[in-house]
């Protein structure tokens, strides 16, 4: 489908996109994601619809737009909020000649890195909503829309919603960059993980991490942690910490909250022992899904973690 000539079309013809090879139909979301009586339940509606005045990106794009909908595709998700870091592989994923203010059509398109090339991925802007909430990845802003669109383009390129519902953190860091992705085992972690973080976040890789478990699940440990689950790490510096040097590493959970309540969280006694200054610098105090934790936390916490850069 190519969207210059498809847009023009609609425009021509005073007509709003119908992506007939991913309607608006039980077929685009998957037999098996909902009871059968929610399926048919499902309303599919346009931001137009649903807000007043939508933005595809407003004030930016960043990891905090996102806030994980119905779908257990934290996986997926995981990766973008990387990519929200990392401007120069964003604007590749997410095209800019496309908006709801001007020559809006409802379609728009995304780029993902499928075999070797980039694929471009045409949707109309219909959303599956049920029973007035988000099926999909919801915006914390309520009219960006985004991160709904992009994982839509997202479930068209793998066949269904449903089977975004599970999925390796791995393969979406590589779908959304052409990247070299690497991942290490932190149940038997290299001697030197501590700078190999630190080279990571310096060289402006890509990096994920995820917890063992059951993803179906979703068990929140009274740490608050969850079980089975996919996170972005969007951060790893070494500071001065009573007569030495800490590491710590910053996470983010695409839930959009949930945070880890240990040693260095948000509200920890940690921080007091920080110069000012790097407190400061370091620590947002909100309930955003993001934390802080040790080396040693991260590595008893996580099983796995990933690294991704468009070069080995």
């Amino acid at each position: 489908q190519d969207f210059k000539d498809l847009k023009a079309l609609c425009l021509s013809q005073g007509l709003l996109f119908e992506d007939a090879t991913f309607p608006a139909h039980i077929s685009s979301i998957g037999p098996n994601l909902l009871p059968e009586e929610k399926l048919w339940q499902i309303q599919w509606k346009r931001p137009t619809e649903l807000q007043r005045n939508p933005h595809l990106i407003m004030d930016g794009v960043s990891r905090f737009d996102i806030m994980q909908g119905e779908i257990g595709d934290c996986w997926m998700l995981a990766a973008l909020g990387s990519l929200t870091l990392r401007k120069q592989f964003l604007e590749n994923v997410l095209p800019k000649d496309q908006g709801f203010q001007d020559d809006y059509a409802g379609i728009f398109h995304f780029r993902f890195w499928q075999y070797g090339e980039w694929v471009d991925v045409v949707i109309d802007d219909r959303l599956p909503v049920l029973n007035g909430r988000y099926l999909s990845v919801h915006p914390r802003t309520s009219n960006e829309f985004w991160p709904s669109l992009l994982e839509k383009a997202y479930a068209k390129l793998r066949g269904s919603y449903q089977n975004l519902n599970g999925g390796y953190l791995s393969d979406a860091l590589v779908d959304l960059t052409g990247g070299v992705q690497v991942q290490f085992s932190l149940k038997d972690p290299p001697p030197d993980l501590e700078e190999i973080l630190k080279a990571a976040d310096k060289s402006r890789c890509l990096m994920g991490c995820s917890t063992s478990g059951q993803a179906r699940r979703n068990i929140e440990l009274r740490n608050g942690i969850v079980q089975g689950h996919a996170y972005t790490i969007t951060g790893a510096v070494k500071i001065p910490y009573k007569n030495g040097w800490k590491h710590i590493i910053r996470i983010w959970n695409p839930w959009g909250h949930g945070e880890w309540k240990g040693p260095w969280s948000d509200d920890s006694p940690q921080w007091d022992r920080v110069a000012p200054e790097y407190r400061e610098a370091l620590l947002r105090n909100k309930d955003d899904g993001e934390f802080w934790m040790s080396c040693e936390n991260f590595q008893e916490q996580f099983s796995w973690l990933y690294i991704c850069n468009n070069t080995p």
